[in-house]
């Protein structure tokens, strides 16, 4: 759709204090995932667990293909405001957390759930970045569409 999306996905705003820290352990804890995830297997046993792990899922790869396809979408210039990002000013990552938990009910594995949970508070420092960075560029466009949208859900 527009070959200057996957610049603009790979893009870190420049980060700040903690947020520097937080950058970091989102790369780690990003690798360890899907390295992690390779040794996994999932157990397919029909249990009620299996098919809400299934569920969450799909779910969760259905949403980060809407929000890239969204993503990916010319925005003529300012913030992206359309599809998903019409009920979450980070559906990407929202995508991830629920695709990423699917993949530890699925596999049942408590070590992923962790490096899931610390992956996502690590996101929400990199979202605080990438919002400051979006106010700047932007500016009271960003702050109209912060007041109409929210951040996750």
């Amino acid at each position: 759709m527009d070959k200057s999306a996957i610049k603009r996905a790979a893009h870190f705003p420049p980060m700040m204090g903690k947020e520097r820290g937080a950058y970091w352990i989102y790369q780690l804890s990003n690798t360890a995932i899907i390295v992690y995830l390779c040794f996994l297997s999932i157990a397919v046993d029909f249990s009620p667990q299996f098919y809400i792990g299934l569920v969450i899922y799909i779910l969760g790869c259905l949403l980060c293909t809407v929000s890239m396809i969204n993503f990916a979408a010319p925005s003529n210039g300012g913030p992206h405001s359309n599809g998903l990002y019409q009920c979450s000013r980070n559906p990407m990552y929202v995508s991830y957390l629920i695709y990423f938990a699917g993949c530890a009910l699925l596999t049942r594995s408590w070590l992923l759930g962790g490096f899931v949970l610390i992956f996502q508070i690590a996101s929400h420092w990199i979202i605080l970045a990438e919002e400051r960075w979006c106010l700047e560029q932007f500016g009271q466009t960003y702050r109209q569409y912060m007041n109409r949208v929210r951040r996750y859900i």
